[in-house]
């Protein structure tokens, strides 16, 4: 009896195990080509420009993506498929009420970029959805309630004038400067200070270089990862240089986010030891660690560390875009930088002092901050992933599953939503204007029910240094270097913000 056909190739293992192999490649074809057909039936009835069947538009990321998508809104209106590869789509919308249809919904942030982002954040605000989500919300909506917010003006104030010394002593020998470096440093100094309670400077030390260094890497590969289809694969990634990279850089925040904790929890164990109280107010970190002791089963020590790591990066970061962004508006149109000192110089005299009354009395300063977030938002892209269909106004409808990515910057930009766009206009924001303008056609920190949590923050840290910084010098730009943004986390300039200063006497 001759062996069965079964028996012949257990005789050969190889042969089995290249049969195994063939069957699980042909299920994965046939799982992608399925993956693919029914993003092309959920996407049909939005155009959008042709894609190369393997590398889709990958011609548009990351380098022409700015440009590329001025182009795209004026083409595609609403919304625009763009793919990433055969089996990736970034569905990209511009428009504000599809805007507002998003940002008014309860869906999840869970789409690539923020799986990246936990890989080295943790679950954290930014990462985080549902219940878990919202109890992290109430328990740091209290760190910037508006009687705290007062308390950091003083701060903001110490950490801006240690930069602007700086500033004088460099552009002694040279007036030339980079100056995002330094604008990163001092708002890190002012988080660090105002969140953690963080004692000496950053920027006079420089004792945190390596910090910056780190999340700087991280934020640059976390993209570098969602650009590129093979850095998807975790090992994949993991081998690779920037893997690599990544993962050094991941480690060397992580210990410094533990001793930043650690450092807290002996000093309030010393304090308990001495029975002694400290007068100061409770900062972030304090709030922190009292909702875990109060109820580690809903908030443990890994939530702690999540969200340390969450407001140490994006309290320094976007607010350093922000400032970086609007002193380059600044030395940009210098009519509109001579009209804000004017402003700042009739109200504050020498800037020896900023209060809190201050802040609402400077209306065309405002109005300069707003617009230079409208050209260069801090965050230029937001995205959500469809827990259930949405039908958009105009009729067009998405199932759920699909990753919405909602542009900030094209919104911002879009000629349908504003006037001359391009041009540089503090006066849209007027209170005239502001009452005609669409509620979601201006979004730096986003809207909805999760819109940035320390926009008033930020936005006090925005007048606090342009006021500061304009009192004492004079901003022109150097044209030989004019900046080069791209989107990381936050929007940067890839060869920095170059500009002259020069000393107001």
């Amino acid at each position: 009896m001759e062996p069965s056909w079964f028996q012949q190739l257990s005789a050969h293992p190889f042969s089995l195990l290249f049969l195994f192999c063939t069957s699980l490649l042909l299920l994965q074809i046939v799982r992608l080509y399925q993956k693919r057909r029914t993003l092309l039936k959920a996407l049909h009835l939005f155009p959008g420009p042709p894609a190369h069947w393997l590398y889709g538009h990958n011609q548009f990321y990351p380098k022409k993506e700015f440009e590329k998508l001025g182009e795209l809104v004026a083409k595609y209106p609403g919304a625009v498929p763009l793919w990433n590869g055969p089996f990736v789509v970034f569905f990209i919308t511009y428009d504000p009420e599809y805007a507002k249809m998003l940002l008014s919904r309860k869906d999840p942030k869970t789409t690539l970029s923020h799986k990246f982002i936990e890989s080295w954040v943790g679950q954290g605000l930014v990462t985080l959805s549902g219940l878990r989500w919202q109890q992290h919300r109430k328990i740091m909506k209290f760190g910037f309630n508006i009687n705290i917010l007062k308390l950091f003006i003083t701060m903001m104030c110490e950490h801006v004038h240690v930069m602007l010394d700086k500033w004088e002593k460099l552009t002694a020998q040279d007036p030339h400067l980079e100056i995002s470096e330094h604008i990163s440093m001092m708002t890190l100094d002012t988080i660090m200070k105002c969140a953690f309670s963080h004692k000496g400077s950053i920027q006079t030390d420089r004792t945190l270089s390596f910090y910056l260094e780190a999340t700087f890497n991280l934020s640059n590969l976390t993209f570098q990862r969602v650009y590129n289809i093979l850095y998807h694969n975790d090992l994949i990634f993991k081998l690779t240089s920037a893997g690599q990279v990544f993962s050094k850089s991941n480690q060397v925040v992580h210990q410094y986010t533990e001793k930043v904790i650690q450092d807290r929890e002996d000093m309030l164990k010393n304090d308990q030891k001495q029975d002694t109280t400290q007068k100061r107010y409770n900062d972030f970190l304090d709030i922190l660690l009292s909702a875990r002791s109060e109820n580690r089963k809903d908030f443990s020590s890994a939530d702690v560390m999540a969200e340390v790591k969450t407001f140490m990066f994006a309290g320094h970061d976007t607010t350093s875009s922000a400032i970086s962004c609007i002193l380059y508006c600044m030395a940009k149109y210098p009519e509109h930088q001579q009209r804000c000192r004017d402003e700042v110089r009739e109200l504050l005299g020498d800037g020896s002092s900023i209060t809190w009354d201050h802040l609402n009395q400077m209306p065309y300063t405002t109005m300069c901050i707003k617009e230079a977030l409208r050209i260069y938002p801090p965050i230029p892209m937001v995205s959500r992933k469809l827990s259930e269909p949405i039908t958009f106004p105009d009729g067009r409808s998405l199932p759920a599953g699909i990753a919405v990515f909602l542009s900030i910057w094209a919104l911002h930009r879009n000629p349908t939503v504003w006037e001359d766009p391009q041009v540089f206009n503090p006066l849209r924001f007027s209170k005239e204007n502001s009452e005609k303008r669409h509620p979601y056609a201006f979004l730096p920190f986003s809207a909805g029910h999760r819109n940035c949590i320390g926009q008033h923050f930020a936005m006090i840290e925005c007048k606090v240094a342009l006021a500061l910084i304009l009192l004492r010098f004079e901003l022109t730009l150097d044209h030989s270097r004019p900046p080069i943004f791209i989107r990381q986390i936050a929007l940067k300039a890839k060869n920095g913000i170059h500009v002259f200063l020069k000393k107001i006497c």
